[in-house]
């Protein structure tokens, strides 16, 4: 189990989302650190400007990415690497999806919430091997999103670094 392991994750997280970026083809808007200016004003609970959402530093987003994706991917308690996988799809398509590709890979019941049955097929899969049709079937549903002409590249080297490192977690 990764108790641990949520530091270790955020920071490759964050070094995959970046800083400060406000794309016109990005539906997400003017989003730093991988938090959307709407996500991080409920977070908040008040309107927020762009100013502040540029002045946001990883220890303002820290407890929002454990929240909202790593507790709700039970990432504490999901095998070392496929911790890692989980949570950054989770951050990347949301923890409902993430959980039901998880699901799906592992062939329990997709309901999109990570509990005993699907952390229990979790232990017992070869994590390489649950790493590597992990990361396939995040691939293959980045490849079919309208925006994939304009990140397809970048979604697809995440996608590999993340199964590279995931699977050197694992061992």
């Amino acid at each position: 189990m990764a108790v641990t392991n949520f530091d270790r994750c955020l920071a490759l997280v964050l070094k995959h989302e970046g800083g400060f970026v406000n794309h016109p083809q990005d539906p997400g808007g003017a989003t730093n650190l991988g938090v959307t200016k709407a996500v991080w004003q409920e977070w908040r609970g008040r309107p927020v400007t762009v100013a502040e959402m540029r002045r946001l530093k990883p220890i303002d987003v820290e407890p929002l990415y454990r929240r909202r994706f790593w507790d709700r991917v039970r990432g504490d308690d999901l095998p070392l690497g496929v911790d890692y996988c989980v949570f950054d799809a989770a951050v990347n398509s949301g923890p409902g999806r993430a959980a039901k590709w998880l699901q799906e890979v592992l062939g329990v019941p997709q309901d999109g919430a990570i509990g005993l049955v699907t952390l229990g097929a979790a232990r017992d899969f070869p994590k390489a091997e649950l790493i590597r049709r992990y990361c396939q079937e995040r691939l293959e549903f980045l490849q079919g999103l309208r925006t994939f002409s304009v990140f397809g590249r970048g979604w697809t080297a995440r996608a590999r670094e993340v199964e590279a490192v995931a699977t050197q977690m694992s061992v």
